[in-house]
């Protein structure tokens, strides 16, 4: 089923909104990359536009936002098609994160800037294969379930070091980093999640020589964390969009 969309006007005030809030998300972010004693400069955004029509996109387009995520291939279909018939947009940033089904990997392959979700060496093997088929590189993340969460996706810790060498081998496939998800509401979850995937990710480059150094880390609720942690792309959905968000 698709996601709701939110029940937004896309008048003034919203596009009003939209700027105010990227502002407030940005003085969130520079803060907690400064408690980090790291440069906010290296703390990428993406916008998750999957509660929004693609209209919305134009707005947050027009607030700032230059990169945006979509977990669906069907509603990514549809955002590319608008971006690409609004000129304004030329140069706008698209990433696949969530489920990659193996029957939808055609229509993400050769979209989006960067695949999040590589969740099993089954999955990056029918991703290279057709990757190969069709003559491109994409580049991609390794999905780690660090803390093992039954409801989660992703290698293990220990199926991450296992399957590294055999990864970063894969044609037609480019290795950026990690990606991880923490547990909701549970800041010590995160913290613990996303200090679990940098190390991850640094025991990895010795294995594969790959630099990784993407990290994916942080929504809406815990992305102050996640820099704090070391992410370098954090994926804002609600904070970015919903009015009704409280951000604190």
């Amino acid at each position: 089923m698709p996601f709701p969309k939110l029940d937004i006007e896309l008048d003034d005030a919203y596009q009003a909104f939209l700027a105010d809030r990227r502002l407030a998300i940005r003085e969130r972010a520079a803060e907690a990359a400064a408690r980090a004693g790291r440069d906010a400069s290296d703390v990428a955004m993406l916008a998750v536009s999957k509660s929004v029509e693609p209209e919305a996109t134009l707005l947050a387009w027009r607030a700032g936002w230059r990169a945006f995520a979509e977990n669906r291939p069907q509603e990514l279909a549809r955002k590319l098609e608008f971006a690409e018939g609004t000129p304004e947009m030329a140069g706008v940033r698209f990433d696949a994160i969530g489920n990659l089904q193996k029957n939808k990997i055609n229509q993400v392959i050769g979209r989006v800037e960067l695949l999040h979700s590589v969740s099993s060496l089954e999955l990056a093997e029918a991703v290279s294969k057709r990757c190969c088929a069709r003559g491109i590189v994409q580049p991609a993340l390794v999905e780690v379930n660090v803390l093992g969460e039954q409801s989660k996706s992703g290698f293990s810790p220990q199926e991450a070091r296992e399957a590294a060498e055999a990864l970063a081998a894969l044609p037609g496939i480019r290795l950026e980093g990690l990606m991880a998800m923490a547990p909701r509401d549970d800041a010590d979850a995160a913290r613990r999640t996303f200090s679990g995937a940098r190390e991850l990710a640094g025991e990895l480059r010795g294995r594969t020589g790959l630099a990784l150094d993407v990290l994916s880390c942080g929504m809406s609720d815990d992305f102050t964390i996640a820099i704090e942690e070391g992410s370098t792309l954090v994926r804002l959905g609600r904070v970015a969009f919903d009015p009704a968000y409280e951000l604190s």
